[in-house]
C-alpha cells in the first residue's frame, strides 16, 4: 500500500510490506526549503526505518539543589500561633534562613592598647526553594509503612492536656514555589498521621499541615469544624488566588463536607477517602451497644478486632514491597513483614481506649448527620476514594450517592483495598490527584503550569502493571537516524533539547503512544507531552466501575488538551511535543485504511512551530494493524471451529449442510 501526503513543501512516501510478521519501511523525502527538519521513525514489532535530515525555512530549570530545613507550626482551639524552626533558623521576610553561629577567634589588637576577642560575621544563607521537578524523580513513596504509622503513633498519643492542633511532617521536606496548602483532617484515630505513607510525595508538591485530636479530647463536632474552619479562612485571606485542599480520612471527610458547605465562596478542593457520611448504614451498627456493655478487661482485645475490620493486613504489609520483584522473593518479605506489623498493634489500645471510642462513635453520628444535612450547600471540587473492601462502611454504594448529591463530584473506586486506604498498598495519593486533573496552583487549571512530571515510582508503576501486558505483546523496536546518516537503534537521532514538535499518523487504536513515550522516558529522561482529544479530560470516557485508569495515567504521563493555548505554552518552555494531527478518526480507522492520513489541509502547528524555531520531527510506526488483522483472523477461524462442532450437521427445516461449504 501507498500513500502520499504533502505537509508544507516536504514530500513523504511509505510503502510497507509484510510477511511472516517480518516488516520493512520505506522513506522517500524531498527536500525543498532550508533549514533542517528531523524525521524520526518509531516502530512497533520487528520493524525497519530510516530518519533523514532535510531543508525547511529558518524562519521556522533544572532543579536547584536545596537545603534541607524543618519547621513545624502549632496552632491550638484557644487561638495564637506558635512557629517552631529547627535550632540555628531565623525568619526574613517569611523565608527560612540559617544563621552561622558566631565564632571567637583569638585576641587582636584594635589600637590604643585595646584587645577585642574576634568575631567573625554573621552570614546568612538563604534556602533555596526549587521551582521544578526533575524528571522521573524520587518521590519516596513505600519507604515508609504501618510499622511506622504505629511506631510514631506512641510518641505522639503521650497526653499533654493540650486541645487540638495542626503540625507540619517533617518528613515532608520544602516544598516547590507556589504550592498550595493541603490540610488532612483525620478518621476517628485523631493521629494526624494517616498520609504517613504519603508525606513525602505530598511534600513536594503542597504545605502539608496535619490535624492532631489528642487521645483525651473532647471538643465537639461543631467546635472542630470552626477550629478548621478558622484555619481556611486565614490562609485564603493570605493567598486568596491559591486554593485549599482537604484531605478527609472516614470521620475527616466529614469534617471537610461541613466546613465546605459553610464557605462556598473560598476555593476548596476536597478529597475524601471513604467518607463516615454511611456511618448509619455501617455494617457494625448492631456491635456498637455491645461495646458500651463490654467489662474494661475485655476491651483491650477490641483495638485488635476493629484494626483487622478498618484494614487489610496482607495490603498494610505489602507497601514497601517491589512489583515487580519474583513471587518467591515477594513471599519471604511479606513473611518477614507481617510478624513485625502484628507486635504494634497493641498501640491500638492506647489510641482508642474504651472512653474514647464511646466518645468518637458518638462524634461519628453527630458528624454524619451534619455533614448528611449540608451536601446542597457544597460548591466545592470534590473527589471521592471509595475502598471495594470496606468491611466497616458502604463506601462504594455512598460514593455514588455522594456523586448524584454533590454539585462538582468525581469518584474513584479501588476494589482491593479496606477502609484503611491510604495506609495500604497502592497508588499514591499525589498519583491519584494529578490523575483526575485535581492538582492546581491558582484558580484556574493550568495542564502545562501546573504539571508534575511523572516520578521513577509513577513510571514502573504505569509500564509495568498498567502498560505491562501490552508492552510485553507489542515488542516495540525503535530506530532513528544520526546526523552522518548511520541507522542506529534507539533514539540517539533524535535532539535532546527543545523546542521539539512529534508528528505522526495514529495506528489502530493508538497503542504506539505508550511504547514512544516509555521510550523517551527511560532511554533520554524526556517528558513527551501528547496532545490529547478534549473527551479525555471531561470524564466521560470513564469506565462503568469508576477505577483509577488508562485514561488517568495519561493525564499523569503528560497528555494535555488538545487547544492552540496549551501547544503554544508547551513550545515556549522548550518542551518536547506529540501530535496526531489524524487525532480518533486516524486511531479508529476502518479496514482497508490501513497507514493513510486523516490531517486537515491547513496545518497550523507548522506556522506555531516556525514561531518557536522548533524542530519538527515526522515520524511513523509499522506493524500494528498487520498483527491485528492476524489476530482477527486467528480468532475468526477459532470462532467457526467452535461454531462448526456445535452444529448439527441437518438443521430442522430439512435443508442438509457440509461443514466445508461454512469454510468457502
Amino acid at each position: 500500500m501507498y500513500f502520499c501526503r504533502s505537509i508544507k513543501g516536504v514530500s513523504v512516501s511509505v510503502k510497507s510490506i509484510l510477511w511472516n510478521f517480518q516488516l520493512s519501511l520505506v522513506i522517500a523525502v524531498q527536500p525543498v526549503n532550508s533549514g533542517k527538519i528531523l524525521i524520526f521513525i518509531p516502530l512497533l514489532f520487528k520493524t525497519m526505518a530510516s530518519v533523514i535530515n532535510f531543508p525547511v525555512s529558518p524562519s521556522f530549570v533544572i532543579n536547584s539543589q536545596y537545603k534541607t530545613s524543618f519547621r513545624a507550626r502549632a496552632q491550638s482551639v484557644g487561638g495564637g500561633d506558635s512557629t517552631v524552626l529547627s535550632s540555628g533558623s531565623i525568619a526574613v521576610n517569611g523565608d527560612p534562613v540559617s544563621r552561622e553561629k558566631e565564632k571567637n577567634g583569638a585576641l587582636i589588637d584594635v589600637g590604643n592598647g585595646t584587645l577585642k576577642p574576634r568575631v567573625e560575621k554573621k552570614k546568612l544563607v538563604k534556602n533555596v526553594i526549587s521551582e521544578e521537578l526533575e524528571v522521573l524523580w524520587d518521590d519516596g513513596y513505600g519507604t515508609d509503612s504501618v510499622k511506622d504509622y504505629l511506631d510514631a503513633a506512641k510518641e505522639i498519643i503521650k497526653p499533654d492536656g493540650g486541645p487540638p492542633r495542626w503540625f507540619c511532617p517533617v518528613d515532608c521536606g520544602r516544598p516547590l514555589k507556589g504550592s498550595p496548602t493541603l490540610l488532612f483532617l483525620p478518621g476517628i484515630d485523631g493521629l494526624g498521621l494517616g498520609l504517613i505513607l504519603h508525606h513525602k510525595p505530598l511534600g513536594k508538591a503542597f504545605e502539608v499541615r496535619c490535624l492532631h485530636i489528642p487521645v483525651y479530647d473532647r471538643t465537639p463536632f461543631e467546635g472542630l469544624v470552626k477550629f478548621v474552619e478558622e484555619t481556611v479562612r486565614r490562609e485564603h485571606a493570605s493567598s486568596p488566588e491559591k486554593p485549599i485542599y482537604l484531605v478527609g480520612d472516614s470521620f475527616g471527610g466529614c469534617l471537610a463536607l461541613a466546613v465546605a458547605a459553610r464557605n462556598p465562596t473560598i476555593d476548596l478542593i476536597l478529597i475524601l477517602s471513604n467518607p463516615a457520611t454511611s456511618f448509619g448504614r455501617s455494617q457494625l451498627q448492631p456491635l456498637f451497644p455491645i461495646l458500651k456493655a463490654m467489662p474494661d478487661e475485655l476491651h483491650c482485645a477490641v483495638p485488635y478486632l476493629l484494626s483487622y475490620v478498618m484494614g487489610d493486613p496482607i495490603k498494610m504489609a505489602m507497601v514497601n514491597i517491589e512489583n515487580r520483584l519474583p513471587p518467591r522473593i515477594k513471599l519471604e518479605q511479606l513473611s518477614n513483614n507481617l510478624p513485625a506489623l502484628l507486635p504494634r498493634l497493641s498501640v491500638m489500645s492506647d489510641i482508642i481506649p474504651k472512653d474514647t471510642l464511646l466518645w468518637k462513635l458518638k462524634l461519628l453520628k453527630s458528624a454524619s448527620a451534619y455533614a448528611n444535612s449540608r451536601l446542597h450547600a457544597v460548591k466545592a471540587e470534590v473527589l471521592v476514594l471509595a475502598s471495594g473492601k470496606d468491611n466497616m462502611l458502604p463506601s462504594e454504594d455512598e460514593a455514588k450517592r455522594l456523586n448524584n448529591s454533590l454539585q462538582n463530584c468525581i469518584v474513584r473506586n479501588f476494589k482491593d483495598n479496606g477502609h484503611t486506604l491510604l495506609l495500604e498498598e497502592g497508588i499514591s495519593l499525589l498519583t491519584i490527584i494529578k490523575g483526575t486533573c485535581k492538582y492546581r496552583r491558582s484558580r484556574k487549571l493550568d495542564s502545562v503550569a501546573d504539571f508534575l512530571p511523572p516520578s521513577r515510582q509513577e513510571f514502573k508503576y504505569a509500564f509495568d502493571q498498567v502498560v505491562g501486558l501490552l508492552r510485553v505483546a507489542s515488542s516495540s523496536v525503535m530506530l532513528s537516524t544520526l546526523e552522518d546518516g548511520k541507522i542506529v537503534k534507539g533514539l540517539a537521532g533524535v535532539p535532546n533539547e527543545g523546542p521539539v514538535l512529534l508528528v505522526g499518523y495514529h495506528m489502530l487504536l493508538g497503542f504506539e503512544l505508550y511504547s514512544l513515550v516509555e521510550e523517551f522516558l527511560r532511554e533520554k529522561n524526556i517528558m513527551v507531552h501528547g496532545i490529547a482529544h478534549p473527551e479525555i479530560f471531561l470524564g466521560r470516557l470513564e469506565n462503568s466501575s469508576n477505577e483509577f485508569g488508562m485514561t488517568d495515567w495519561l493525564k499523569v504521563m503528560g497528555a494535555v488538551p488538545v487547544a492552540a493555548r496549551n501547544l503554544f505554552k508547551l513550545l515556549s518552555t522548550k518542551s518536547h511535543v506529540l501530535l496526531y494531527p489524524g487525532g480518533a478518526r486516524e486511531a479508529l480507522h476502518y479496514k482497508g485504511e490501513e497507514y493513510k492520513l486523516f490531517w486537515p489541509e491547513q496545518q497550523e502547528f507548522v506556522r506555531m512551530a516556525a514561531r518557536f524555531g522548533a524542530t519538527i520531527v515526522p515520524f511513523g510506526a509499522v506493524g500494528e494493524d498487520d498483527i491485528a488483522d492476524v489476530s482477527l483472523c486467528i480468532l475468526l477461524l477459532t470462532f467457526f471451529k467452535f461454531l462448526l462442532k456445535s452444529l448439527p450437521l441437518t438443521l430442522e427445516i430439512g435443508l442438509h449442510w457440509h461443514p466445508a461449504f461454512l469454510v468457502h
